[in-house]
């Protein structure tokens, strides 16, 4: 098949532009918001016991993986500990604003004990400031188990 010369010089000039192909997609460098699937609250919560409550929302028959129970205790653990940081931080404020040690609240309770505390008998006892589960808790108890002790032997 031949051309004639306006042809061929047309088709040349069409060939000219004629789209270059083109690049590779460039990647997002910025995160997108609307891209990222939205996260049960199962999920994303950080509280154990809301954590707990909607776990138990999301299972049908009171089972749960063990991935999210796993998640369940960390959170506790978490929890427990920053609870724990928040007590010794009081704790030791406590003493450095001029709060009672622990010797002289025991010198206190040994003195109600012996009578030497004349308010009588409509006296309230003083609320425990030690943490629960903590051993200063359970010196406490155990201080007070011998005061009664002592109180029946000498009945």
């Amino acid at each position: 098949m031949s051309f004639d010369p306006r042809s061929l010089e047309r088709l040349r000039q069409l060939g000219r532009e004629l789209p270059q192909p083109l690049d590779a997609p460039q990647q997002k460098t910025a995160p997108d918001s609307k891209s990222n699937p939205k996260r049960h609250r199962v999920e994303t919560e950080d509280d154990p016991e809301l954590l707990f409550h909607e776990l138990m929302k999301v299972s049908n028959d009171g089972n749960v993986p063990e991935h999210l129970m796993a998640r369940l205790k960390k959170a506790e653990q978490k929890k427990d500990e920053e609870r724990r940081r928040k007590d010794r931080s009081s704790a030791q404020h406590g003493n450095e604003s001029g709060g009672q040690d622990p010797s002289q609240a025991m010198e206190e309770l040994t003195k109600g004990s012996r009578g030497e505390n004349k308010k009588g008998k409509n006296t309230r006892p003083r609320q425990l400031t030690a943490p629960p589960g903590s051993e200063e808790e359970s010196l406490y108890v155990t201080f007070g188990q011998l005061l009664l002790e002592d109180d029946e032997d000498e009945s």
